[in-house]
């Protein structure tokens, strides 16, 4: 069962998901359908970031002398002062 929904979207974007939609045979409805079913498809709330980190963590092997400290502060520094 199909209801209607109203949506705010920027002009531009409206005007380039038509094109798309229009060069892929599709509806703008049809995108943003599958767009959400896919979204709340594949959205586990139970994994969270930190988990992901976790996992993620001794998979990088980094140099003995690696000084984190001073790779953050180059990394500040570049970004702020420049």
């Amino acid at each position: 069962m199909s209801k209607k929904l109203t949506l705010n979207v920027d002009e531009n974007v409206i005007e380039k998901a038509k094109i798309y939609a229009q060069k892929t045979g599709r509806s703008l409805s049809g995108l943003v359908e599958n767009y959400l079913k896919n979204l709340v498809d594949h959205h586990h709330p139970e994994i969270t970031l930190e988990d992901k980190i976790t996992r993620l963590s001794g998979k990088i092997q980094l140099p003995a002398d690696f000084d984190e400290d001073k790779i953050l502060k180059e990394y500040f520094e570049e970004k702020h002062l420049k």
